[in-house]
């Protein structure tokens, strides 16, 4: 279990971490989204004890990960995919880290066939593609078999394969009870992989909650459109104080906090027409955007040419 406790880190007069207060449960992955520049891998670098909090604390396991006897075994951590001397083989460099805390060669081989680099095992990491430099990032983190995981972006560059195989992974990890925290600007995968959410902007929580009720409960949650020539008379019955509706054009306008079958029945009940009734799922994404957007500190802008062509 990770504790952040008013975590907070300032760089000059910047705040990149502002009082951060959370709970990283096991048994669950824990996705940690925000923009760029939000803090998420300055948090993350304050849970492994690579930057020092300016105040207040990150626990694993009740205790500063600086503290760990044995850390490799504790938390493993895949945050810059990159940070290998490229000169090793992928063997070698595995073959070092677990020397550090007594790991041997049947460990190193192990891990190495299920990150799927057996057959590259013996060639240097600066020949390694992106992905395969994620993939023996990934095998790093699992070698002495953690009890925390944190992985920043480890999607970033696999192909599909390794995209399936990381889902199933992470599921698996989480399913042996240990703790995930996983970072990703890909929503549609955080979809399919995260149980819970911590979404931070500007260095402050924006949300912690589980990925269902952040989905439901965003301004554009799940909706259901309805298309009927009595809409006049249809939408003053399904008006309530846990439901709002949206004229989108006449005759056609969409519910939120009713299902499609709870408006069928009400106009069926007073002989209503009905042409369409289509529940509406709101993504990750969309929820997601609308939160961060006012806690986005690079916003690109669109410059359109609004000079004609001549003739």
């Amino acid at each position: 279990m990770i504790e952040l406790r008013q975590l907070t880190k300032t760089y000059g007069g910047k705040r990149a971490v502002d009082g951060i207060t959370a709970t990283i449960r096991p048994g669950v992955v824990t996705g940690f989204l925000g923009p760029n520049g939000a803090g998420k891998s300055t948090t993350m670098r304050m849970i492994v004890g690579l930057d020092r909090p300016t105040s207040g604390s990150a626990l694993v396991d009740g205790h500063p990960y600086v503290t760990s006897r044995a850390p490799l075994a504790e938390v493993g951590a895949l945050l810059d995919a990159k940070a290998v001397d490229g000169g090793r083989s992928a063997r070698n460099h595995l073959l070092a880290l677990g020397a550090t805390v007594g790991i041997g060669a049947r460990r190193v081989d192990e891990v190495l066939a299920s990150v799927g680099l057996t057959d590259v095992a013996h060639k240097p990491a600066k020949s390694f593609s992106l992905g395969m430099g994620q993939r023996l990032g990934i095998a790093a983190a699992l070698l002495a078999d953690p009890a925390v995981l944190l992985l920043d972006e480890p999607v970033n560059g696999l192909d599909l394969d390794g995209i399936q195989w990381i889902r199933e992974l992470l599921g698996e990890l989480a399913a042996e009870g240990r703790t995930v925290l996983l970072s990703s600007h890909l929503m549609s995968e955080m979809q399919l992989v995260a149980d819970h959410l911590l979404v931070i902007g500007q260095g402050r929580i924006l949300a912690d909650t589980s990925i269902a009720n952040f989905i439901e409960e965003s301004p554009g949650g799940n909706a259901v459109v309805v298309v009927s020539p009595d809409a006049g008379a249809l939408a003053p019955l399904l008006a309530g104080d846990e439901v709002t509706l949206t004229t989108r054009e006449p005759g056609r306008f969409e519910v939120r906090g009713m299902t499609a079958a709870d408006i069928g029945d009400i106009a069926t009940a007073h002989r209503l027409r009905i042409h369409e009734l289509t529940p509406v799922t709101a993504s990750l994404e969309s929820a997601y955007l609308e939160l961060t957007r006012d806690s986005v500190e690079y916003a690109a802008t669109v410059q359109h040419n609004t000079h004609e062509k001549a003739a």
